[in-house]
C-alpha cells in the first residue's frame, strides 16, 4: 500500500532498508521486483531481500522487525491476507534452522514463492537452505523452470 510520507510501495522498500540499517547492518540489497499477489488482492506487490549482520538473536530480530512496521503503519488485526504497507519476514538466518514458539527459520514457504527467491537469487544465489541443501538458485530454478503441458 502507499503510505503518506515515503510514497509508493518502492519507496516504501527503499525507506525500509534504511529504517533497518539502523538495528543491524546492511550488507546487500536485491532489486525490487514486482509480483502478483497472493490471496484475493487485485494490487501488484514490490519485493526485495537484503542481508543484513546482527549480534540480535532471531526472535530479538524479528521484534525489531515487528517495530519497523509498526512505524510504517502495519497494524496486527489478526486477518490474513490484509492489505498491509510493509511486511518484514526473516527467510534464512547464517546459523541454520530456528524454531521457537514465534519464529520458525527458514520460513514455511520461501520454496514455493519465486517473489521471495527472485530477489534473494540476486544477492545470496549460492546461499543454502539448511532443510533442503539446495542453494536459491536451484530453488529457484526448480520452481520456475518452463513444464510441458499435459
Amino acid at each position: 500500500m502507499r503510505h503518506a510520507r515515503h510514497g509508493g510501495p518502492r519507496e516504501v522498500l527503499r525507506a525500509a532498508v534504511g529504517a533497518l540499517a539502523d538495528v543491524a547492518r546492511v550488507e546487500a540489497v536485491s532489486p525490487i521486483v514486482s509480483s502478483a499477489p497472493l490471496g484475493p488482492s487485485r494490487r501488484r506487490y514490490a519485493n526485495a531481500a537484503a542481508i543484513v549482520s546482527t549480534n540480535l538473536a532471531p526472535e530479538d530480530l524479528l521484534d525489531a522487525l515487528h517495530r519497523i512496521e509498526h512505524a510504517f503503519g502495519r497494524r496486527c488485526s489478526g486477518q490474513d491476507w490484509r492489505a498491509r504497507v510493509l511486511d518484514l519476514d526473516i527467510v534464512l538466518w547464517s546459523g541454520g534452522a530456528w524454531a521457537s514458539r514465534r519464529l520458525v527459520v527458514p520460513h514455511s514457504e520461501f520454496r514455493t514463492r519465486a517473489f521471495v527467491l527472485a530477489p534473494a537469487r540476486a544477492i545470496a544465489a549460492d546461499w543454502g537452505d539448511p532443510v533442503t541443501g539446495q542453494t536459491i538458485r536451484h530453488l529457484h530454478a526448480r520452481l520456475t523452470r518452463a513444464r510441458a503441458l499435459p
